[in-house]
C-alpha cells in the first residue's frame, strides 16, 4: 500500500517545508530537520536544500515509512488507517511505532482502541506540544476515514 494524496496532504500541512536546517522545537537542538521533516546525521546547522531535493527526499522518506508500517501491521487496514499510521511513523519513527500500544491494538483488530491512542503521543521532551496535539488529532481523523482536508481542519481545531 502507498500513502494517498489525503495522507500526503496531512503530512505536508504538519511538516511544512523548510529549505534550511532548523533545530528541533522541543530541544532547541538535535535532531536537526530540513525539507519535509527529514532528519538524519547529514542534517546539520547551516545545511540548505533546493525544493527539488526536499521533494525527492520526501518520496524516499515516505517509502521507508510505508515499508515500516507494512511490515509491522498484520491486519488489513483501510487507506485512511494506513495513511494515519505512515504519518505517525514519519513523525515519531518506526521504533516508537513498533513498540506502541497503537500497533498492538491495530494488530488485535481493535481499531477504535487504536484510534484513541493517537492522542497519547503529543509530547516532546516530556512536554505537551500544541503542534503534536493537532497532528495526532488529524491522524486520528484520517484513521477514522476523514479526507485530508477534513483531517487537517479537525487537527487545527484540536488545540
Amino acid at each position: 500500500m502507498r500513502t494517498s494524496q489525503n495522507g500526503i496532504a496531512v503530512l505536508k500541512h504538519f511538516e511544512s517545508c523548510s529549505l534550511s536546517a532548523y533545530p528541533d522545537p522541543a530541544t532547541g537542538g538535535a535532531p536537526w530537520t530540513i525539507g519535509w521533516g527529514h532528519t538524519g546525521p547529514e542534517v546539520i546547522p547551516g545545511l540548505v536544500w533546493n525544493q527539488a531535493k526536499a521533494d525527492a527526499q520526501l518520496l524516499a522518506d515516505l517509502a521507508e515509512r510505508e515499508l515500516a508500517v507494512s511490515c509491522s501491521v498484520t491486519k488489513t487496514v483501510t487507506q485512511g488507517q494506513f495513511d494515519a499510521l505512515v504519518d505517525f511513523v514519519y513523525n515519531l519513527g518506526a521504533g516508537n511505532f513498533e513498540g506502541s500500544t497503537l500497533l498492538k491494538l491495530v494488530n488485535a483488530g481493535d481499531m477504535s482502541g487504536a484510534a484513541a491512542q493517537f492522542a497519547r503521543w503529543n509530547r516532546a521532551a516530556g512536554k505537551p506540544m500544541r503542534g503534536l496535539t493537532r497532528r495526532r488529532a488529524a491522524e486520528a481523523a484520517l484513521f477514522a476515514g476523514k479526507t485530508g482536508t477534513q483531517a487537517i481542519a479537525i487537527g487545527v481545531a484540536a488545540a
